[in-house]
């Protein structure tokens, strides 16, 4: 049995705000192999970004905060851990795609000088060493003339070479854990698929573990192996990609399955999943996608459902699968 290299039990990250306690992620438990692509797909809200922000401890404080659950990186709680010493981990062991090119890289340096910093301070590089890494790099995701973009600034390039350029920063130290967060958002179809077949092939040529946030489940079906399926900041089913698509048994995952557009199929009007995801507060009962839910019952309102597995590797949080635990006592 492969060791997880990343393991999350239990975590809940709250925000606290003018309206009280949110709690955004909600007792989270997910885990990714060395060299496995693992997806997290789900709604805006859901608790992806904020599940991947809390791996690499990067939640601001205030408002937010960790307060409960252990994140485990090669057999090692990370939680406890002060600044310092996750200063040594980000950047080299867990690199961070993130979602917003423009707004992640520094418009004050050059693209030399932010991927740069990073090889010199994990790998001691002098300049000139860390200027021949650089333009390695650049090569490497695929940049055209980088011995001319590692001396330009972000705002001199384009949606899709600044995304690489975050690659570029991103695999620069050889992390054994990659998470891209909606690696390919606001990029046209044809660089969309540039990116995900560079990040694809980090993965198979240097066994690159990668966590994928997405809400696109097209990409989830051609780049990953499992599948985890967020809703209102707790994981609703987990599996196997083949599984999920083929059986998928939570209603949510249902209803995201059955929103994407067919080829095959003439349709006057496409599928969507009613109401809106709800509010979220500690004060919350019940299942959270009870009220948008077709198959809800009185139970779903008063009490959550836990995350069972129910078919080998394939786990769903929903009370169409389960006993409420008063009657499994009786």
């Amino acid at each position: 049995m492969v060791q997880p290299i990343l393991q999350i039990e239990d975590l809940h990250t709250h925000f606290f705000t003018d309206r009280g306690e949110i709690p955004a992620v909600d007792g989270v438990n997910l885990y990714v192999k060395p060299g496995e692509v693992l997806g997290v797909v789900g709604e805006s809200g859901c608790g992806k970004s904020v599940t991947s922000l809390s791996i690499l401890k990067l939640i601001p404080q205030p408002p937010g905060k960790i307060v409960g659950g252990r994140i485990f990186f090669k057999g090692n709680d990370i939680v406890p851990l002060k600044e310092r010493e996750m200063r040594y981990i980000r950047g080299n062991s867990i690199s961070m795609i993130f979602q917003e090119p423009m707004t992640s890289l520094n418009p004050l340096f050059t693209v030399g000088q932010q991927i740069g910093e990073t090889v010199r301070v994990h790998r001691g590089l002098s300049r000139k060493e860390a200027r021949e890494h650089t333009v390695e790099m650049l090569i490497k995701v695929g940049i055209p003339r980088p011995e001319a973009v590692i001396d330009e600034y972000p705002h001199q390039l384009s949606g899709g070479m600044r995304q690489r350029v975050m690659i570029a920063m991103a695999i620069s130290c050889s992390p054994e854990l990659l998470i891209a967060d909606e690696p390919t958002t606001a990029l046209d179809v044809t660089i969309q698929a540039q990116i995900l077949d560079l990040i694809r092939r980090l993965n198979e040529e240097n066994g690159t573990a990668v966590m994928l946030i997405t809400h696109d489940l097209g990409v989830v079906a051609e780049m990953c192996h499992r599948v985890a399926v967020m809703y209102a900041g707790r994981v609703v089913e987990e599996g196997r990609v083949r599984d999920i698509f083929k059986n998928p048994l939570h209603p949510y995952t249902q209803g995201l399955i059955q929103s994407v557009p067919q080829m095959n199929e003439q349709r006057k009007r496409l599928f969507s999943i009613p109401g809106n995801v709800p509010i979220l507060s500690t004060q919350m009962k019940g299942c959270r996608f009870a009220e948008r839910c077709p198959h809800m019952m009185p139970l779903c309102l008063e009490q959550i459902p836990r995350l069972e597995e129910h078919e080998a590797a394939h786990s769903c949080r929903c009370w169409l699968y389960q006993t409420p635990q008063e009657e499994v006592a009786q």
